[in-house]
């Protein structure tokens, strides 16, 4: 986001995978406390799943509105149902991501990350020292919507058709994010737009990520446990590979996505904006052995100049405002700087130590 911000040039997990590989590269392994814990044998609850056309129909508005509030309140994240982005597109959309990441390593080099130009770019991000543990996985990180933001050597040279249902794509979702963030508004009764207003200037970005499958998939992190910091996010799982993962009274629980879904949380911004009524949960992704997991993250954050702090009709004398305000520009300066960490950035924006539980 802010260009400042920089990330160590790393090797391209998915090309080391490529080599027969029987055991995992050192920088890759885990401490014993870091790694995931693959398979449970307790039953372990799903996240709720929000139809998006009954939140549109006069009759079951109110209770699928009521259910939205909660899963916002108690999850932070939801499955997304009957959503109205077209399905072909969707599939199309997918296959370009694939496409993408199974391009000759030459001319994905044409992506990768520069120096000087922050995160945007193929690679990793949040590698801010020669000595921490690296993520299975490689991402392609760019910013896409306003238009005029797009890196020139990034969006622009995407090959066709992929590069066109892309730029479709970013459109439908930014109208999605904003119909989801309208009606969260909606079930807080928040006055005057005072979060949404802060959206319609808002910037897009996408976060295409590929996990190889890997020898030891107990030893390592496809991507490490964290809180999104921006606004919404809308996450399409490209292939049927499992491996996100939501942190809920203190399990790991891992998410089933449903066929033409998309799996939508809350970022750190929209906690602070709803004073930490909304919940913007730690997530992680694990690997696996047999096969690839595709996924692509679109963000949808608050304008860079925006100050955001708790909407005000949400601070009372019974509930005083649990955050600070902050410049977005301030906010990414710090949140993408340090390495990814669990929800340390939040925490440190507080303004009391707040009991999560309460909210």
């Amino acid at each position: 986001m802010d260009p400042t911000p920089t990330s160590l040039t790393v090797p391209f997990v998915q090309e080391i995978a490529k080599e027969a590989l029987t055991s995992v590269p050192e920088r890759y392994v885990r401490p014993l406390h870091e790694r995931p814990i693959l398979s449970t044998t307790t039953p372990l609850p799903q996240v709720p799943i929000i139809d998006l056309s009954k939140l549109f129909s006069p009759d079951l508005k109110e209770t699928e509105l009521q259910n939205l509030h909660c899963a916002c309140k108690e999850w932070g994240f939801f499955q997304l149902i009957n959503h109205g982005v077209s399905s072909s597109l969707v599939e199309k959309v997918k296959r370009g991501a694939h496409e993408l990441f199974n391009l000759p390593i030459e001319e994905k080099k044409m992506f990768r990350q520069r120096e000087g130009e922050g995160v945007e770019g193929y690679g990793q991000v949040f590698v801010v020292s020669e000595e921490q543990k690296l993520e299975w996985g490689d991402m392609f990180f760019m910013l896409t919507l306003p238009p005029r933001l797009r890196k020139p050597y990034l969006f622009p040279n995407i090959p066709l058709p992929f590069r066109d249902d892309l730029d479709s794509y970013c459109t439908e979702l930014k109208n999605l994010a904003m119909k989801i963030i309208d009606l969260m508004e909606n079930a807080l009764s928040v006055e005057t737009k005072e979060i949404s207003e802060l959206f319609g200037d808002g910037v897009q970005s996408m976060r295409l990520n590929y996990y190889p499958p890997c020898p030891q998939p107990e030893l390592v992190m496809g991507l490490n446990p964290h809180s999104d910091g921006g606004g919404l996010t809308i996450l399409l799982q490209a292939n049927e590979m499992e491996g996100l993962q939501i942190k809920k009274d203190e399990l790991w629980i891992p998410i089933k996505p449903l066929p033409n879904s998309f799996i939508i949380n809350l970022g750190d911004m929209l906690e602070i904006m709803t004073n930490g009524i909304y919940r913007s949960i730690e997530h992680r992704a694990t690997v696996n052995q047999e096969k690839e997991r595709v996924s692509i993250a679109t963000f949808y954050n608050p304008g860079m100049e925006a100050n955001i702090g708790p909407a005000e009709s949400l601070v009372t004398p019974k509930t005083p405002a649990v955050f600070r305000r902050i410049k977005v520009t301030e906010y990414y300066r710090g949140y993408l700087s340090r390495e990814l960490r669990g929800r340390s950035y939040l925490d440190s924006i507080r303004i009391q130590n707040h009991d999560e539980k309460s909210s």
